[in-house]
């Protein structure tokens, strides 16, 4: 998996790829709050060219999620390729997290 973060208004965009899985959840989550810590209260997590997701990769995404929303900032999600958007549904997690499909729809709500 590679990260690559960068910050558009007020808004940080982490573009991951690869496959978030058991392997290397740890570095996403470390860097999601390293963010939120530093004060980084409105998060994109940009999905275009992730193409795997395990379940902690999704508790990665649900801590943040919990995080942002304790400290009133926003997540949201774009780009979900069909396969994590499945695993999105399966899981229910589609009905909890700001899912756009695209980074720019997605900047645009975490603006506001």
């Amino acid at each position: 998996m590679e990260i690559a973060s960068y910050k558009k208004d007020k808004v940080m965009v982490v573009d991951v790829k690869g496959r978030l899985d058991t392997t290397n959840y740890n570095s996403l989550e470390n860097e999601l709050f390293t963010m939120i810590d530093k004060g980084n209260l409105q998060i994109l997590i940009d999905c275009k060219s992730l193409n795997y997701v395990s379940s902690s990769g999704l508790r990665v995404f649900l801590v943040a999620l919990k995080k942002l929303k304790a400290l009133n900032g926003k997540f949201a999600l774009s780009n979900l390729q069909d396969n994590i958007k499945e695993i999105f549904e399966i899981s229910g997690f589609i009905t909890i997290f700001d899912i756009y499909s695209t980074a720019d729809e997605a900047l645009i709500a975490l603006s506001n």
